[in-house]
């Protein structure tokens, strides 16, 4: 990779967690921290393309400021024996499959390789796309517009020590099918698909053909 490229992706990096930063900051010295963090992205992108600062400070507002549909993604575990790893959520109580929000300067794959780890301990390896769920369509819209990805995963290992998100979890367990616990909005529609994925009896990714009514 070339070095303007690296700078690149660097800065770009650093603009999203500027963003998330600024989002959830609420303190005026975070702030005032992420906003240099900021200038120094801006700084990079301009050493990496040659436009000013200036300009490049106007691109990162820009970007800051449009919004785009959230992208997710869930770790669909199913082991040899056809049982599916789940955690129950602290929040509802509901269950689910490991997942979250994607990072910038990772594939969507490694994204949610990561979330499991975090989650549950368990390494995986991703082989399949189960399928693309608009938030609309499957129920999980409140306000913010979301792609979930849900990959197919075999499991690697498992970490006994607690990942670092752990505290996101009330329980955990592989289950089969015939025996799923009570499934969170959402869940209850690619978790089934990713079994039936791994069965063999669904042969392509799924993916909203129109949008909700």
């Amino acid at each position: 990779m070339e070095t303007a490229e690296r700078l690149a992706l660097w800065a770009d990096e650093l603009r999203a967690l500027t963003a998330n930063g600024l989002r959830f900051s609420k303190s005026p010295y975070d702030e005032a921290n992420y906003q240099r963090i900021r200038q120094i992205a801006a700084e990079m992108f301009a050493l990496a393309d040659g436009r000013s600062v200036c300009d490049i400070e106007a691109l990162l507002l820009g970007l800051l400021g449009h919004y785009t549909p959230m992208v997710m993604g869930d770790a669909l575990v199913i082991n040899p024996s056809g049982e599916i790893l789940l955690i129950q959520r602290a929040d509802s109580g509901l269950w689910a499959a490991p997942g979250g929000a994607f990072d910038v300067n990772e594939t969507a794959a490694e994204g949610a390789v990561r979330e499991c780890y975090e989650e549950t301990g368990w390494s995986v390896e991703p082989v399949a796309l189960v399928g693309i769920y608009d938030s609309r369509v499957v129920g999980t819209f409140q306000g913010q517009h979301v792609y979930h990805l849900g990959f197919l995963c075999q499991p690697l290992g498992h970490d006994p020590t607690p990942g670092p998100f752990a505290q996101e979890r009330l329980d955990m367990g592989w289950y089969k099918e015939s025996y799923l616990p009570p499934l969170d909005v959402g869940h209850r529609m690619w978790v089934p698909d990713a079994l039936r994925f791994w069965g063999g009896e669904l042969k392509s990714a799924h993916f909203d053909r129109t949008s909700p009514p």
